[in-house]
């Protein structure tokens, strides 16, 4: 492996960023033709969604297909020998069927659902995504394009390497000309870390592919009219004369689009603005060929080249979401998945990962990151915040600069950051449903670090605060004590999060008060929390329905008509509810669960998505069993245990690093270590197979002793 660049942090964060600007550039108007938007947009220099009435920041197959299946490096170990089918495994371990990341289309018509339904009836890559079994028209659309950025970033200035990784994650899904676009633009990618010369860059790229495909003919085709037409609008109607829609079948063929990616690199002058403006005003699969666009010329420019045209960044404050079988990673932001890229690259070039601020949540370690903070708005607040990523006085270190302007009695300066979905998005129907778990539970222990300026003029409190869903799916405030800072002094925030009854968490930040008007500055270095949760999930005190959304709907039939907290329905398979986060390592957790014709019911934790999880589970050949689902499924131990259909059982268990204890009707009945490739963290579940499961609640707690 090649030694990584110097600035390659900060190129893959500009990527990143460039990926979901570029998407949430060209997410209201996908699919519309240059004509439509000629006439109704005009030429799209800017995010448009207003005219939409649609939120920038929205759930998104490109973005969450692009930072989902590059997981599948660390979950195998992180080497450059991955197999298609491992990739094509985790697709069926984080997709939720009918629910998170594709277009969920049908059979033979959408690409990617068709190679799900073949990987998940055991047609292992990349035969599930095969022209054999799939046809031309089906395998030779736009998406192995889409989902290809990360696998370039992991490998920087490699492009041979990242045109092998490309091919072996696209054949998952897809076959000849979609493969060959997506080794073109993760070849470009991978050399865009070290060369910024576009003629040297495409050539990098049709080097990786057959001379006698249509890619490699289009690219040659654009690149000498390139020196022949001087407008781009002439040029598009020649893509759409040689290379249109109407050439290809399937709904949105690859050929086309990346065409167009091609055509506005050439016409965008190097610029990161012009270049998605053309991509985009030219139409067609505008969100994933702007997504594309935009990663590639935020490697190639970075950081600084996002920054040369208008204010990209700020609107999307590095917010982005991923709804996924593991839902604890839902809410997330661009430095987040950029340090996740970055590791997976720091472990193919054998160096060990980085942690910034010892591992911190919110470290916003590199130029202009704010990870989705955000200044509330309401009428207290209102006008009295200012956020910027800032040097910490005295040092290198980058922080989160809060500048708060007449902060008085009835005046606070309030910022905050998501930890569940925003409060905007709870009802709101979208295209691609936003599955998540908050992040942050009670008995979990929040810890940041505040300086206040020197410049100062009176001391200031501060405090750190929640926001929860209640009554009428509304959030309120609750409040940690507060700490006098003195100008120019540092203070470490430590707040234990209260007992909320269930309701779940939607945002944490850092409240600033004062009895006298205060003006000034203060800066926050990092803010995490840790700890395992203390929690009853279960309906709360104050009703509302988010508690609700707080689990991972992975069941056919989960509804609140029934009279019971939980009533599961699965008609074929597996199913599940999931609510948790990857980083709870050791707890106990339990519940009282009622079976019904079910093959095989009960509880889940260390749940790492669908395929990847421990589990205690009552079959119904009248044996309990504790078993690992990883690379396939291993019984751990199991014992006889005859019981009756809509007997209320208790189960438990206790996982203490490779330990496991469970416990049926308060009676143990299984201790095992698994020191054999042990998942070492994740959520917890209810499990239904092909069958009917209800319960009241499950209670997660930390471990106290041996019997809990």
């Amino acid at each position: 492996m090649k030694q990584l660049p110097s600035d390659y942090e900060e190129r893959v964060y500009a990527g990143v960023l460039g990926k979901i600007i570029g998407v949430y550039m060209g997410r209201p108007f996908e699919g519309w033709t240059y004509q439509q938007i000629i006439q109704q947009l005009g030429e799209i220099d800017y995010y448009i969604h207003e005219k939409f009435n649609v939120p920038l920041i929205v759930t998104d197959d490109d973005i969450s297909g692009t930072f989902t299946f590059i997981r599948a490096m660390p979950d195998y170990g992180n080497t450059l020998e991955i197999t298609p089918a491992q990739i094509g495994q985790t697709w069926l371990n984080y997709l939720v069927e009918n629910r998170t990341i594709l277009w969920w289309g049908g059979f033979g018509n959408s690409t990617e659902h068709t190679a799900y339904i073949r990987l998940k009836n055991g047609i292992q890559a990349p035969k599930s995504g095969s022209m054999a079994m799939n046809s031309k028209a089906v395998a030779e659309q736009i998406g192995a394009q889409i989902f290809i950025d990360g696998w370039a970033m992991i490998v920087p200035g490699n492009p041979e390497k990242a045109a092998d990784l490309a091919k072996r994650a696209s054949s998952v899904s897809h076959d000849g000309e979609a493969i060959y676009g997506a080794q073109v633009l993760a070849a470009m990618e991978s050399l865009a870390f070290i060369e910024t010369d576009l003629n040297r860059l495409l050539d990098s790229g049709v080097a990786q592919i057959p001379h006698d495909s249509v890619i490699y003919r289009m690219i040659t085709d654009l690149r000498d009219l390139r020196g022949k037409e001087g407008d781009w609008h002439k040029a598009r109607q020649f893509i759409e004369e040689d290379y249109g829609y109407d050439r290809y079948g399937g709904n949105c063929h690859i050929v086309p689009n990346h065409a167009l990616i091609i055509l506005s690199l050439l016409y965008g002058d190097n610029e990161f603005q012009k270049t998605l403006k053309i991509v985009n005003t030219c139409g067609w699969d505008t969100d994933c060929n702007s997504g594309n666009v935009g990663c590639l010329m935020g490697i190639k420019n970075g950081l600084s080249g996002l920054e040369a045209g208008a204010d990209f960044r700020t609107p999307v404050s590095d917010r982005l979401y991923i709804p996924t079988a593991d839902g604890g990673r839902a809410i997330s932001d661009a430095l987040t998945e950029s340090y996740h890229i970055i590791n997976i690259g720091r472990a193919l070039a054998n160096q060990d990962p980085v942690a910034p601020k010892n591992g911190a949540r919110f470290s916003f370690n590199l130029p202009g990151s704010i990870q989705g903070f955000r200044e509330e708005d309401n009428i207290p607040c209102k006008g009295t915040t200012a956020i910027s990523n800032s040097f910490l006085p005295g040092s290198q270190s980058r922080v989160l600069k809060i500048q708060f302007t007449g902060v008085a009695s009835g005046r606070e300066a309030r910022v905050g950051v998501d930890t569940f979905i925003p409060q905007p998005y709870a009802h709101l129907d979208m295209h691609y449903e936003f599955l998540a778990s908050p992040t942050l539970y009670s008995g979990q222990t929040v810890h940041a670090s505040v300086m206040a300026d020197k410049t100062t003029i009176h001391p200031i409190n501060a405090g750190l605060y929640i926001r929860y869903y209640g009554a009428g799916d509304e959030l309120f405030i609750k409040r940690s004590p507060v700490v006098t800072i003195q100008p120019g002094e540092t203070r470490i925030l430590d707040w234990q999060i209260p007992d909320l009854h269930g309701e779940p968490i939607a945002q944490v930040g850092i409240e600033i008060t004062s009895e006298k008007r205060a003006d000034g500055i203060l800066y926050l270095d990092y803010l995490t929390w840790d700890g395992t949760p203390e929690v009853n999930l279960t309906v709360p005190d104050e009703g509302g329905s988010m508690w609700r959304r707080a689990w991972v709907n992975a069941v056919d039939i989960y509804s609140d008509f029934y009279p019971e907290t939980y009533r599961l329905i699965q008609n074929h398979g597996l199913g599940m509810i999931i609510q948790g986060c990857r980083d709870w390592k050791d707890y106990t957790v339990e519940a009282k669960i009622i079976p019904h014709l079910a093959k095989n019911a009960g509880l889940g934790f260390r749940v790492q998505g669908m395929e990847r999880y421990y589990a205690l589970l009552l079959g119904d050949d009248n044996k309990i069993r504790l078993i690992k689902k990883l690379n396939g499924l291993k019984v751990l131990a199991e014992r006889d245990f005859a019981f009756a259909w809509d007997d209320e059982i208790s189960l438990k268990c206790m996982v203490r690093g490779s330990k496991i204890q469970a416990w049926v009707n308060s009676k143990l009945f299984f201790e095992v270590n698994d020191q054999n490739e042990q998942l070492s963290g994740g959520a917890v579940s209810l499990i239904v197979e092909e069958g009917r499961i209800c319960s009241d609640g499950v209670q997660i707690h930390a471990p106290k002793n041996k019997n809990d």
